[in-house]
């Protein structure tokens, strides 16, 4: 008999995630955020929504067909009652949406940005829309009626389709008239402002004249999202194949998985629903509809079209990631890692520091090696370029490349095929586990002594979302993280995941033990009497294991911090249970998605940084690095950037027991607190200031200089 699950401080991971992605769409109903920026959060809410859909529900789905009972550890639910769940919540996050958008749409009119249904157009617009689907539209078109003599297509994942009821004297039938992606998703009128039509809603309004045989009695735009949650781990392939060319097997396969949401735009017929749900294999369950556009990608390229003078208001103002002042620009980066650790902080800091770091170790004679592990890697990386250069340098490059990140696949192996050429070594990582470490190691040999730089990050090496995403990046000197980093790719090519490592926490076997030891050691001192905290950040919170060693925490009086930006499984504030536990969550201008763990009060906190989320898949079935931080200076300085996001009273939001969020109260009279304008403006200031002071070989003053600090030999 199974054992009972207790689900009295824990909730449903789905459901908790649909709450993350409903805090993305409050804020583009917050007047605070300007309009157009409004405008992409709601567009960001809608990928998301897609890719929920895809990955999650397309998982469950999955778990449904198993002839083995699976009952969710969290929420006590089976996969069909985890189903009926989401689909009973969804149908309002869809209303939420389309209500913005109205909104939205409205105000942004106002400033002569249009979003035009063909019914606005006047005769001479009318015209050039007519002349562009005639010429440019219809001729990749693909109408089809779907009969006994025509099957109904494929129509691929996330792409748009018109669907017809037809009439020809007293026979019904179905038609469809899939949309190409290779067309533009809109065409711009060309007068003042920026006035468009989207591509979807001038073919359905076109859509009667490519069906001349037959009366039109209803049309809709349409959608299908498909499953998606292919791991290519669990999948059965011919020893000795190239893992090359079985990821390309997978993902072609992955286009053609099984529907698991119809949505709609606009009103559909019962019997049009019906006969739509009976083709993809559907329930009206699975069926959403929406007033709004169904994919709103269109958006981003809309920003680069903007006039200047409407970009100025309503789009956030330009921010250009700085160059650290801790760091002398200018001057070589190895000998002042070498001499003391450095913390980079994306976006308010920029990559290039790091990039110039392996930039010099390609030409430095000295250097004999540099080691990396790749996850996701930008479309153009100069990353590679580096790698590829200190290969035919000469130096030994290894590349661990994951291919197997979501969505990324086919871009990590075109770079792996790069690297390859220019004779860098490539691992593939290990069956089953996929490698979601943010390791480089450099090793030098100087004057007979071998050096070690080893930078460990909490973000991907992606020199777009570097621009995007807040994380860390350390580069440091220190001995002894320099010899484990050596022992990891030792380990890593000789496919060892159970290696032993004195400073760095590695999953799956020395991670979550490590960090479960430390929360007793935070719960050993509270029952003696001594100050104790916990403190955790990451994007995710649903390991079981560590939920219930966190509760267990609270129930000794350790107050715990948890600053989660996503799902959070664990529902704080439950009496007797987790009341000293505290969660917030912060969507802001940027995605939040640094890791830290820390264990302690003041100067004694044992911090780490790494790049697993608190989630089984990354505890027990990634390879994840976590880094302590040992230099003063660099922890101090993580201290007052925690300090600051719990600061934080104008995009924190305070998580429930019952699992909803408010937001957090302001005491009258205190001063709005956002903390990512607050890191812009410290690390704009002091940039300004070192740029202004005379030359000061060690100058360290102000907020961000505490990231250095001089090495203790």
């Amino acid at each position: 008999m199974s054992k009972e699950v207790d689900t009295r401080y824990t909730q449903e991971r789905e459901l908790s995630w649909l709450r993350f992605n409903e805090r993305v769409l409050e804020e583009a109903k917050d007047e605070r955020v300007p309009l157009f920026e409004r405008l992409k959060f709601a567009a960001i809410f809608t990928s998301n929504l897609d890719e929920f859909f895809m990955i999650r529900v397309g998982s469950i789905t999955d778990m449904t067909l198993s002839k083995q009972t699976h009952v969710d550890s969290k929420s006590g639910l089976t996969p069909s009652q985890q189903l009926q769940a989401i689909f009973k919540t969804v149908p309002g996050l869809y209303k939420q949406r389309d209500k913005i958008l109205s909104q939205l749409e409205k105000r942004l009119r106002t400033c002569n940005i249009c979003n035009l249904a063909p019914s606005e157009l006047d005769g001479k617009e009318r015209k050039l829309v007519e002349r562009w689907f005639r010429d440019y539209v219809q001729p990749v078109l693909s109408p089809m009626v779907v009969d006994s003599h025509h099957p109904f297509p494929h129509l691929p994942s996330n792409s748009l389709a018109i669907a017809l009821s037809l009439r020809m004297g007293t026979e019904r039938c179905f038609g469809l008239v899939p949309i190409p992606r290779n067309l533009p998703p809109y065409i711009q009128l060309e007068e003042r402002g920026l006035r468009y039509l989207l591509t979807e809603q001038v073919v359905l309004a076109y859509a009667d004249t490519l069906f001349e045989n037959y009366q039109v009695e209803e049309k809709c735009v349409v959608s299908v999202t498909r499953n998606a949650d292919i791991s290519p781990e669990d999948e059965d392939y011919d020893v000795g194949e190239d893992f090359r060319a079985h990821m390309q097997k997978v993902l072609k396969k992955r286009a053609r998985l099984a529907p698991v949401r119809l949505e709609i735009q606009g009103g559909a017929s019962p019997e049009l629903q019906q006969y739509l749900c009976q083709r993809l294999n559907l329930t009206d369950a699975q069926v959403f509809h929406a007033k709004g556009p169904l994919n709103m990608g269109y958006v981003y390229s809309l920003e680069n079209k903007l006039p200047q003078e409407s970009a100025a208001a309503l789009c956030y103002p330009p921010y250009t990631p700085q160059w650290p002042t801790g760091l002398a620009k200018g001057e070589k980066l190895i000998p002042q890692v070498l001499r003391r650790d450095a913390l980079l902080f994306y976006p308010y800091q920029s990559m290039e520091p790091f990039l110039q770091l392996v930039r010099e170790a390609a030409n430095d004679p000295a250097v004999l090696s540099i080691k990396i592990t790749i996850y996701r890697l930008a479309s153009t990386a100069k990353l590679v370029e580096y790698l590829a250069a200190a290969a035919e340098n000469g130096k030994d490059v290894t590349v661990l490349m994951e291919l197997r990140a979501r969505f990324d696949e086919q871009n990590n192996i075109a770079w792996a095929q790069r690297l390859e050429e220019a004779g860098c070594t490539i691992l593939y990582g290990f069956e089953g586990y996929k490698v979601h470490s943010k390791i480089c190691l450099i090793t030098r040999r100087e004057k007979g002594r071998i050096q070690y730089i080893t930078q460990i990050g909490t973000g991907n090496y992606n020199e777009k979302t570097a621009k995007l995403y807040t994380d860390f990046c350390l580069m440091t000197a220190s001995p002894a993280i320099g010899a484990d980093g050596a022992v990891f790719f030792q380990n890593m090519a000789t496919s060892n995941l159970n290696g032993e490592y004195h400073q760095l926490l590695v999953a799956p076997h020395g991670l979550k033990n490590r960090l479960l030891d430390l929360m007793d050691g935070e719960i050993e001192k509270a029952r003696q009497g001594k100050p104790a905290r916990i403190f955790v950040k990451v994007n995710s919170v649903t390991d079981r294991e560590l939920i219930d060693k966190l509760a267990q925490a609270s129930q000794a009086g350790v107050p715990v911090t948890m600053n989660v930006r996503g799902i959070c499984c664990l529902r704080p504030g439950v009496p007797g249970l987790t009341d000293h536990i505290k969660v917030f969550s912060i969507v802001g201008r940027y995605l939040e998605h640094p890791r830290i763990y820390a264990f302690g009060v003041g100067e004694e906190t044992r911090i780490y940084i790494g790049s697993a989320d608190l989630m089984t898949r990354n505890t027990e079935r990634r390879v994840e690095i976590a880094c302590p931080v040992l230099d003063p200076a660099v922890r101090r300085q993580i201290r007052h950037y925690v300090e600051l996001y719990c600061s934080d009273n104008e995009k924190a939001r305070v998580l429930q027991p019952d699992g909803s969020y408010t937001r957090v109260e302001r005491p009258e009279g205190a001063p709005g607190i956002d903390a990512q304008a607050a890191l812009m403006d410290e690390a704009e200031r002091e940039a300004l200031a070192a740029a202004q002071a005379p030359p000061a070989p060690e100058r360290r003053s102000g907020l961000l200089s505490r990231l250095f600090g001089r090495r203790k030999e």
